[in-house]
């Protein structure tokens, strides 16, 4: 494992702050945290035009739990996460669950799925959240979504890899095994799957739910649509073309769903795929260095860069569509890691980290606040916050202090330790034996075909069979 300090070992801010010089990292905290009502963190935020007020800046990002039931309904386990989620004190909840719109496009045989067979269930999920959350801190300033997906290449229904991709991407359709006959989806299905989200909206709403997030990130299929730059026909190629799929959903929520908000979750920028090395650490895959390299959403053409004039283009048109609300991450978990969400312990399918996770962190709030600046009307979400450990708080708070983000989302962190947000507004103690260490257990897990959840630190999940299931596999490995 490559000999990065580990966060643990830097003590006081004036530490972490000689080692972000040290990397020449534009990042920088709080000395000290403050408690609500004085902490940036426990400020409300207003939506521009649609008014409604979110009571504190803590948000909870959506993830995938892998436990849910074969025909997409939640279980007991879905229901004490989304029970914690609400105990949290964030008042902005982003979704709670990727949850798909068509069983085609499941990431897992056991993802969420919304139609009509399970709505009630849905109905349930949510105001398990809302009552764990109005017992403890109230509903006044509570927003709660639903993300909407479609995983595309990433598909996965029914425990084996059934991939719908938009374009043959080179690298990618050797790592699935996939040659040139493989068929994309077709601009008519497409046309179809604009029904499926726009139906799934307005079931959301007769959930409950107070907005939507149209998934535009991680390498799932709505991302992928934004680097089919060499796809013919009416999804591809040109930037109107490629977003020619949101701005169709966007205008059937409107009709179909009045008054339902809507939000984006979108990988701002994105890397050629990492492979491990001869030494386990990640680099990038082999490519022609005469070639540009087209398939990065936000990319510079290099592979490794960032070039955002694409990424602001897409705020401009969520702008012109009404869209308030939107989260920014960073390319894909299965393909580069190390810029999604950072960490010192990789997943079992992933590599060593190439660089000081340190550095993927501050990458990810730098684009976020030269996005912030160009477009002050929208709320933006930061992500990549769980790798600072006991220096989130003072982080997140200087970030939003300095207006560089308007909240600040906690996702692996929010698995082991989702009181982090409400311990920190009421000025107590951290809890230091909950957080979040990134071991990545919490993806190896899902890769196993295991459900989701922190094994090292939530004693729930320690208890359980699968938790001896993944040692096992651990040991195996080294």
């Amino acid at each position: 494992m490559p000999d990065y300090p580990r966060l643990a070992r830097l003590t006081t801010p004036t530490a972490l702050r000689a080692r972000f010089r040290e990397l020449n990292l534009a990042l920088d905290l709080d000395d000290e945290r403050l408690p609500a009502p004085q902490s940036p963190l426990a400020q409300p935020l207003r939506l521009p035009a649609d008014g409604r007020r979110i009571a504190n800046r803590w948000c909870i990002q959506p993830m995938e739990g892998w436990d849910g039931t074969p025909d997409g309904k939640p279980s007991e386990l879905t229901r004490r996460r989304w029970r914690r989620f609400g105990e949290s004190g964030a008042k902005l909840i982003w979704g709670g669950e990727a949850v798909a719109v068509c069983a085609a496009g499941r990431a897992n045989p056991n993802q969420l799925l919304i139609n009509e067979a399970n709505l009630g269930e849905l109905a349930h999920l949510r105001r398990t959240l809302v009552e764990a959350h109005t017992t403890r801190w109230g509903a006044e300033g509570l927003l709660v979504g639903l993300q909407l997906t479609h995983s595309g290449r990433f598909s996965r229904p029914e425990n084996r890899p059934q991939p719908v991709i938009l374009y043959h991407h080179p690298i990618l359709d050797r790592r699935m095994g996939l040659d040139a006959s493989y068929p994309l989806i077709s601009d008519a299905q497409l046309d179809d799957l604009t029904g499926d989200f726009v139906c799934a909206a307005r079931l959301a709403q007769a959930a409950g739910f107070d907005f939507v997030d149209i998934k535009h990130c991680h390498g799932y299929l709505l991302h992928e649509m934004l680097s089919a730059v060499e796809r013919p026909g009416r999804y591809g190629g040109t930037f109107e073309y490629r977003t020619r799929f949101l701005q169709q959903v966007v205008a059937g929520i409107r009709n179909e769903a009045p008054g339902l908000l809507i939000g984006v979750r979108l990988s701002a920028f994105d890397f050629i795929p990492f492979t491990a090395g001869e030494d386990g650490v990640g680099r990038p895959e082999a490519w022609p260095s005469e070639r540009v390299y087209p398939y990065a959403f936000g990319g510079d053409g290099s592979g490794t860069g960032i070039d955002l004039r694409e990424t602001h283009q897409f705020l401009d048109l969520l702008e012109s569509l009404g869209v308030e609300l939107v989260n920014l991450t960073a390319g894909s978990p299965y393909y580069c890691p190390h810029i999604q969400r950072p960490a010192l312990f990789p997943p079992s399918d992933g590599y060593q980290p190439p660089e000081d996770p340190l550095v993927g962190v501050a990458r990810q709030i730098r684009v976020v606040r030269e996005l912030k600046a160009r477009h002050p009307n929208l709320i933006m979400i930061g992500s990549a916050y769980s790798y600072l450990q006991e220096w989130l708080p003072q982080v997140a708070q200087f970030t939003v202090r300095s207006g560089w983000v308007d909240a600040v989302g906690i996702g692996r962190m929010a698995l082991t330790y989702p009181e982090l947000c409400g311990d920190v507004l009421t000025g107590s103690p951290l809890q230091r034996k909950r957080i979040c260490r990134t071991f990545s257990d919490c993806t190896t897990a899902p890769r196993l075909g295991l459900v989701s959840g922190c094994y090292p630190l939530d004693e729930f999940y320690k208890s359980r069979p699968e938790a001896a299931q993944l040692e096992n596999y651990k040991r195996s490995r080294t």
